[in-house]
């Protein structure tokens, strides 16, 4: 990880792909509702936040494209210097739906190309999950975003929410390998398989959910360490994730813990401290579990 310019200082990573991508970044899953996106967008670009992660399920794109154009000229934000990343949804799995659903999405946005655009989901919506076919249409998904990819409309593309398994599979018979995989970690549910794996073949792990969906926060060792550095519990959480090496995408509406969330560059979490969080691992999921998917 290298230090951006951004304000706030915040530390990027760089991809596979040579682009630098900011560590953290703003999730905008479950945000909905016209002014609240534009006025949460506006807070996170005054706070320096240059990174904003979206998806076509979260039907919040269009909405985001009004923020970043009123938004940006104001708080001096070049489109070089945002890193937008958007999903495919689950039913748009499929060559020709893929390549449909790209466009919709840059058109929603009103970006000539977008930063990082990831597979939401390793099946087809529609599909029952133990049906093999699903593998036929991650692959040839892959092949659309490849093309997208080599175009330009596409900077990187990426996966969310797949497994060893599923990863293994796409690593075979990729032409483009993924930059980044997106999904679920935290101190119960610390995938370390999957991160080997990924850092094997110079995949970026980013994580969703880093909070536990907010559970996490009131749990004795997370709190008690927070109370050590004088930091919030979150803070905690997120930079256990970044020193790590793992990207996060927290999400709030809150002011302030928009900023909390971003100031987590300036302490260090001790070998012991980290070590205690590690001993949390259980396994446990807060959110959907792609295990079962073929």
């Amino acid at each position: 990880m290298k230090r951006s310019g951004a304000p706030d200082a915040m530390d990027t990573v760089k991809l596979n792909t040579g682009s630098d991508m900011p560590i953290v970044g703003l999730g905008t899953y479950k945000l909905r509702g016209q002014e609240l996106v534009i006025q949460t967008v506006e807070a996170a670009l005054k706070l320096g936040y240059r990174s904003i992660d979206t998806a076509a399920v979260y039907r919040n794109e269009k909405d985001i494209a009004i923020a970043l154009k009123q938004f940006c000229p104001k708080y001096s934000v070049e489109r070089e210097n945002l890193f937008i990343t958007s999903k495919l949804a689950p039913k748009d799995q499929g060559y020709e739906e893929a390549k449909a659903a790209v466009l919709r999405s840059l058109e929603a946005l009103g970006l000539e190309y977008l930063d990082l655009y990831l597979v939401h989901w390793p099946g087809k919506q529609g599909m029952l999950r133990e049906d093999e076919r699903n593998r036929q249409y991650r692959k040839d998904t892959w092949r659309a975003l490849e093309e997208l990819h080599r175009n330009g409309q596409l900077r990187a593309i990426g996966v969310s929410n797949y497994t060893v398994r599923h990863m293994k599979e796409l690593l075979e018979h990729c032409q483009v390998k993924p930059a980044v995989l997106q999904i679920e970690h935290h101190p119960e549910l610390q995938q370390t398989e999957l991160i080997s794996l990924c850092r094997e073949h110079d995949v970026h792990f980013q994580a969703y959910s880093s909070l536990g969906t907010g559970k996490l926060v009131s749990h004795p060792a997370v709190l008690e360490t927070a109370t050590k550095y004088n930091r919030t519990a979150g803070q905690i959480l997120l930079r256990w994730a970044v020193q790590r090496g793992v990207g996060v995408i927290p999400k709030s509406t809150n002011p302030q813990h928009l900023k909390d969330n971003i100031h987590i560059f300036d302490f260090t979490l001790e070998e012991e401290d980290m070590g205690r969080l590690d001993s949390l691992d259980s396994g446990r999921h807060y959110c959907w579990d792609p295990q079962h998917v073929a």
